[in-house]
């Protein structure tokens, strides 16, 4: 599925953010992984992951395309887990908030129930095994957080890890594959911040955002929406739709760079 959802993206960003349904379908139908899958069901499937797109009657559109970032539904996201690997650990923690228009209009913070915490993990997050005792199982959290997510833009502080771990767990239990358009707010401070390092313990002093806990999951989603929210006023004008900020994170450093300070220059 996800090399169907990546396919999907590039063709359709290939041709200006629109594609005829009957070649969506066609594209599908080339993705898929058996002939004995049916081209609707998988259809609904890649609508059902995240993926912000609109089917406007023979059309399909990827919203993200044509959406300016200011109008956008920026859902940022951090997991503690027990440990690195999604196939051998668990998330013990969700936190994540939906940031629009420069507000906080949404939250969402739950543990998950969990028989295995390592000592090394409660010394790093301070959550103990008595947090998790009662906590919801992952069967039943995991859902909820889905419904929160909705298609909204997933961002992270390194994306990669909370955006594969969310959706490795979501196909271990039966949700499919995230298909929300990434964000990752180190890519984007490397490109708009002028710092020593970029960790997320590290910008929080350096850009005094001062929140009081690290290495907790609702903290740190908020110390990264400050991240984004001064990456953000930093981009050049020129930047103007969602997926042309998330290309903008993707460019070569020094080039990013270049068109900030053209930017500021012009000021």
């Amino acid at each position: 599925m996800r090399p169907m959802i990546d396919n999907i993206v590039a063709a359709i960003k290939r041709r200006g953010g629109k594609m005829p349904l009957e070649d969506f379908r066609a594209l599908i139908q080339k993705s898929r992984d058996s002939l004995f899958e049916d081209i609707d069901t998988l259809t609904e499937l890649v609508i059902a992951s995240g993926l912000p797109i609109d089917i406007e009657g023979d059309t399909v559109v990827l919203k993200t395309c044509f959406r300016p970032w200011r109008d956008e539904t920026f859902c940022v996201v951090d997991i503690e887990t027990n440990g690195s690997k999604p196939n051998r650990a668990q998330i013990i923690e969700i936190g994540a908030l939906k940031w629009k228009n420069g507000e906080i209009v949404e939250r969402f913070e739950s543990f998950a129930e969990c028989s295995y915490l390592p000592y090394q993990i409660s010394e790093i997050t301070g959550i103990n095994p008595e947090d998790l005792k009662g906590a919801p199982p992952l069967s039943k959290m995991l859902p909820k957080f889905k419904a929160f997510l909705e298609d909204a833009l997933f961002v992270a502080h390194n994306v990669s890890f909370d955006y594969n771990f969310i959706s490795a767990s979501f196909e271990r239990f039966g949700l499919g594959v995230l298909g929300n358009r990434k964000l990752c707010t180190i890519e984007l401070a490397r490109r708009t911040i002028e710092a020593e390092r970029y960790g997320l313990g590290h910008l929080n002093i350096a850009l005094d955002i001062n929140t009081l806990v690290h290495h907790r999951a609702y903290a740190d989603a908020v110390t990264a929406t400050k991240v984004l929210e001064i990456g953000l006023k930093n981009l050049p004008p020129s930047i103007e739709t969602t997926e042309e900020l998330i290309d903008f994170t993707k460019l070569p450093v020094k080039k990013a760079k270049s068109l900030v300070e053209k930017a500021r220059g012009a000021l």
